[in-house]
């Protein structure tokens, strides 16, 4: 009889066929706080592509459908993704009351760039950690405006109306949030209208747990399975995580160059091209501008020469992509009601500074981990909560969060305001680490084949 791990990397070998999406992060802003043209997200996309020991990352997460500046003109990113033939993860922006603009974008860009823009599309995310936003620890931490499931259900079948009859009708919708949000009960509506789920999380902000390096693999799996324990079979995609190269000390992890590279090997290397991932992130610092901690894969120079060797030869393939359902090591805080730490990202509008605090309130409670943020820090899994507060003013302005998140059952707090204008957000949310523990192991290549496989293997 074959092993569970057996048949998961057997399946995994013919999803792997069809190649996953492997990619960044990518803000509407730049670490500055000035809004991004097309020239900017061009460069970022070439070097992406050219990373020195790790090239190919040609996929690009993004947090909103609308340029910065406007009030629903489609983001520069695109004709820049045009350019250099890199993949969309689209992202409409759901908080706040500016689903419309965000709606009339993506019409607007279907309408502007047709299939060279579409072909390019490999998912639509409606929204981010809205949910996270929206719970009673959310609420509690004031971590900004969220929005009830039911809501972000009825802006997933607003966009699905959009996208019919267009060259992005085959489009696969999804949402984005920390994995204690996925796994409380009251959420179950929105997975169910999800072709796929995102998971946010970072070990380095679960720092109510032993969140030491040498845990991190075991924390991010662990929050990965209890995502994929809710799913009901759709695809977990990872769509933030990462370890920071510069930072404060969070409990017992440690923001280093060497960290990060153990980070990248133990948990990036086993999800790369296996597993449709975003890693948090290229860059976050630029001159003077270095967010703290700074998960950035170059330093203040946008450069194809990494802080650390990227090269994954002699990685685990077996970090995430095993559905243990292993605890990780607690530390004596674990149980604490309250512990933050934080962590900065810049997305769409936002540029978001994230603090996440974890306290249990009810079973299946949301950690919040940080809005989303396309150049943001991570989010921590396990046990901690978040607390983002990006702000975002008129259409030209940049926003800034402040995020912290705890993984587990925790209490996030941060707070966000949209400012009006420009339908930018503006949240703060604060966990005490986000969630990025899980990062969802779901294959994401040829997942027909892979199911195929794994009913045969299992019936032997």
């Amino acid at each position: 009889m074959f092993s569970k791990t057996q048949i998961l990397t057997l399946a995994l070998a013919v999803a792997s066929a069809e190649a996953a999406s492997k990619g960044f992060n990518y803000g509407a802003t730049k670490p500055d706080g000035s809004i991004k043209a097309q020239a900017d997200f061009q460069s970022e996309f070439q070097t992406a592509k050219n990373l020195k020991g790790a090239p190919g990352f040609s996929s690009a997460r993004l947090y909103t459908m609308i340029q910065g500046g406007s009030v629903n003109t489609p983001i520069s990113a695109i004709p820049a993704a045009i350019a250099e033939d890199t993949t969309l993860l689209l992202g409409l922006w759901a908080s706040g009351g500016g689903i419309d603009n965000e709606i009339a974008a993506l019409k607007a860009a279907i309408d502007q760039y047709g299939e060279e823009f579409t072909k390019l599309v490999v998912g639509i995310s409606v929204g981010s950690e809205d949910l996270y936003r929206n719970s009673e620890i959310g609420v509690q931490a004031d971590a900004g405006i969220g929005v009830e499931p039911e809501e972000l259900v009825s802006s997933i079948n607003r966009v699905r109306e959009a996208i019919s009859g267009t060259s992005l009708s085959d489009a696969r919708i999804g949402h984005v949030d920390t994995w204690n949000a996925w796994t409380n009960g009251s959420n179950a509506a929105v997975i169910e209208a999800c072709d796929w789920l995102g998971f946010d999380g970072y070990p380095y902000f679960q720092n109510t747990m032993a969140n030491s390096i040498s845990n991190a693999k075991a924390l991010f799996d662990d929050s990965v399975a209890k995502t994929q324990g809710v799913a009901n079979g759709k695809e977990v995609w990872i769509t933030e995580t990462g370890w920071p190269v510069s930072g404060d000390q969070e409990n017992l992890a440690t923001a280093s160059v060497e960290n990060a590279k153990t980070f990248w090997n133990e948990v990036g290397c086993p999800l790369f091209d296996n597993v449709n991932t975003w890693w948090y992130i290229l860059q976050d610092a630029s001159g003077a501008s270095t967010p703290n901690p700074s998960f950035g894969l170059v330093g203040g120079t946008l450069s194809t020469e990494p802080l650390f060797d990227l090269s994954c030869s002699g990685s685990s393939s077996s970090s995430a992509l095993d559905e243990s359902t292993t605890t990780p090591a607690e530390s004596t805080s674990v149980r604490s009601t309250s512990v933050q730490s934080s962590s900065v990202e810049s997305s769409g509008f936002y540029s978001t500074t994230k603090t996440w605090s974890a306290t249990p309130t009810h079973a299946g409670s949301n950690l919040g981990s940080s809005d989303s943020f396309p150049s943001g820090s991570g989010h921590q899994a396990g046990a901690s909560s978040v607390t983002v507060s990006p702000s975002i003013s008129s259409p030209s302005s940049s926003a800034t969060a402040s995020p912290t998140q705890s993984a587990g059952a925790g209490t996030g707090s941060g707070s966000g305001s949209n400012t009006g204008g420009s339908e930018e957000p503006s949240t703060s949310t604060s966990p005490d680490s986000p969630d990025f523990t899980g990062a969802g192991t779901r294959l994401s290549g040829s997942v027909f084949g892979a199911a195929l496989l794994v009913a045969a293997l299992v019936a032997v």
